[in-house]
């Protein structure tokens, strides 16, 4: 299971040995069975299951009535990888291990120590009675089907839009992690295509992104009707392209605690839209049941499984978690059944991913990471993401594209986000909440995109924080200004924010520095924020949003290399007092509505 964004970059070299290596190809796998000719159950024992060429079903049907509750349940459990030795897996049959966000091996880890690690645990998962591979997950957000209808939320940034329609066309992603589903191929049924391929995730399910004023694991309020045409729609088209896993959501539906509602997990996902992949829960999501967190454990597995969650999430707890549900299923409180379609779900995509057939990490694609071709692709993705919100004051030329030659000799650049490569990247790098600085991953920050854009003898000035003498002191030395403020890194809960406003001593600096030089102002941020009071001041305005480790993609379009062409996925709101709102509201008043964004042409004499 992983999930997977669009600035993918910014896990460097941590994620892609994982998640690149945790699938197969059952279909090479399945060629070479055939090639070596017939006589599947003599081969394998009799045991059908570890016969490539055997019907997916037959497969499934054939290692399910093999094993025992001890081993289905074994199956269920998602740990932590630190706990993960090669005994543990053997001797509690764990059927997946999970990296929490910033859980690595050691420090700066290389390729190889992610695949000895990962090859390690997988050979105690296939010490196992039943030599059933382990599915190696990553706690990230590279990509949700989520919709943000509250920018306060701090994990605005994971979502794709406020609007469904638009986070639906982006359920497309799905077919680049898993490939695409052949033409004689079974829509809505789990697919992984092949060795290069990894499962997706879609989450979190469901109506996370509208929680009560945007407060992360909240309570979101909403109509069945408003349900199934705001929050529901990316999942119709999530599960339609193959789909492996679906994350239950942190938040609740109107009271009810999603990780506790059998209505919208089974009836509706597993019953009414046929989802035949597994359902997950977050992470030690099944411990919130309870107030406080663990208070009755047994309870919460209850609830959690009798919902229809398949695996759990217990990075620790995972003997406690065990022996709970041996217990709940030798009363009869939980029955067999709901045990049986949790494991054949789990094998099901284990099958698929072609786990059974190549179960190791391929050490070969460790050259793959970090390939000029993949941070051309990353540049260009921050060219064409960047909006243009303002450009030029009334009655005055546009600033944008800046020339590359100044005039005077000279340009500033200002603010601390110009040369700090961990807050463009933002939270959810390397580690769970992010870094600021330029020590987190390699990478390219604005500042150097600036000065290796500029034409030879333009003479870039950097100044983190200027005040008003400095401004005084250079006062006509400067052609213009390129101001570079914005939010510091976070993820989830710690990103929740009531006022919106641009963090300290950005609006300082845009006060000091564009009250006296013409400036463009580049906002780093996960999300809108309060701008409304700089706009008069400000010449020219550009929401970057997390740009990622290629600062240079930022350089290429302000100085005309590129035009703007991007535009806003979400409402950019005058102040919080108008929020929540959105593109089709009664009362929609924006700053800057939904798909907003000038453009500008290329510049040859930029």
């Amino acid at each position: 299971m992983v999930a997977v964004k669009s600035h993918s970059r910014t896990w460097a070299g941590v994620v892609p040995p994982l998640v690149l290596w945790c699938c197969a190809c059952i279909v090479a796998a399945a060629a070479m069975a055939a090639a070596a000719g017939g006589g599947g159950e003599h081969r394998y024992g009799g045991a059908r299951y570890k016969d490539p060429m055997q019907p997916l079903n037959t497969r499934i049907d054939d290692l399910l009535r093999r094993m025992t509750l001890a081993e289905k349940i074994g199956q269920m459990s998602q740990i932590e990888r630190e706990n993960a030795t090669a005994n543990v897996m053997r001797d509690y049959f764990i059927g997946s291990v999970l990296s929490g966000g910033g859980s690595v091996p050691s420090p700066n880890a290389a390729p190889a120590e992610w695949v000895q690690m990962v090859n390690e645990i997988q050979r105690g998962a296939l010490s196992s009675r039943l030599g059933i591979p382990m599915l190696y997950g990553i706690d990230a957000v590279h990509g949700h089907n989520n919709v943000c209808r509250d920018p306060r939320w701090g994990r605005c940034y994971e979502s794709f839009s406020e609007d469904h329609k638009l986070v639906q066309q982006m359920a497309s992603i799905i077919s680049g992690f898993q490939g695409e589903i052949p033409a004689n191929g079974r829509l809505g049924a789990p697919f992984v295509s092949g060795q290069r391929n990894v499962a997706a995730c879609a989450k979190h399910y469901v109506g996370d992104g509208g929680t009560t004023n945007g407060i992360n694991e909240n309570n979101t309020v909403a109509t069945f009707h408003e349900l199934l045409s705001i929050h529901m729609p990316p999942y119709y088209n999530a599960i339609i392209r193959g789909v492996s896993t679906i994350m239950v959501s942190f938040s609740s539906l109107n009271g009810v605690k999603m990780h506790a509602n059998r209505p919208f997990v089974t009836d509706f996902l597993k019953t009414k839209l046929r989802f035949r992949g597994f359902v997950v829960s977050d992470y030690e999501g099944i411990d919130r049941l309870t107030t406080p967190q663990h208070a009755d454990y047994v309870l919460s597995v209850k609830l959690g499984i009798l919902a229809g969650i398949d695996m759990v999430m217990i990075p620790y707890r995972y003997t406690e978690f065990i022996d709970d549900l041996t217990l709940l299923v030798n009363n009869g409180t939980i029955p067999m059944s709901r045990i049986d379609d949790a494991v054949r779900r789990i094998l099901r995509v284990k099958f698929t991913m072609g786990l059974f057939e190549h179960p190791y990490a391929d050490d070969t694609l460790a050259t793959e990471l970090g390939k000029q071709e993949h941070r051309d692709l990353a540049r260009d993705a921050v060219r064409k993401s960047l909006v243009l919100l303002k450009n030029g004051k009334p009655g005055e030329n546009p600033l944008l594209p800046l020339p590359k030659k100044a005039t005077t000799g000279s340009i500033l650049v200002a603010g601390s986000h110009a040369d700090d490569l961990g807050s463009q990247c933002g939270g959810w790098t390397i580690t769970w909440q992010g870094l600021t600085g330029n020590n987190l991953t390699a990478g390219i920050t604005i500042l150097y995109g600036i000065e290796h854009t500029v034409f030879p003898g333009t003479d870039v000035v950097y100044s983190e924080n200027p005040d008003a003498s400095f401004i005084q002191q250079n006062k006509g030395k400067f052609d213009y200004a390129i101001v570079v403020v914005g939010e510091p890194p976070y993820a989830e809960t710690f990103g929740d924010n009531l006022n919106l406003t641009i963090p300290a001593p950005g609006p300082a600096i845009i006060e000091n520095v564009c009250g006296s030089i013409k400036c463009v102002v580049v906002l780093i941020s996960g999300r809108p924020l309060v701008v409304e009071p700089y706009m008069e001041t400000i010449d020219a305005l550009v929401a970057a949003w997390l740009p990622g480790t290629e600062g240079m993609g930022v350089a290429d379009v302000l100085f005309g290399d590129y035009g703007f062409t991007g535009k806003l996925s979400r409402t950019w709101f005058r102040s919080v007092d108008q929020l929540p709102m959105n593109v089709g509201d009664a009362h929609y008043d924006p700053l800057f509505p939904f798909g907003f964004g000038l453009e500008t042409q290329p510049s040859s004499a930029a």
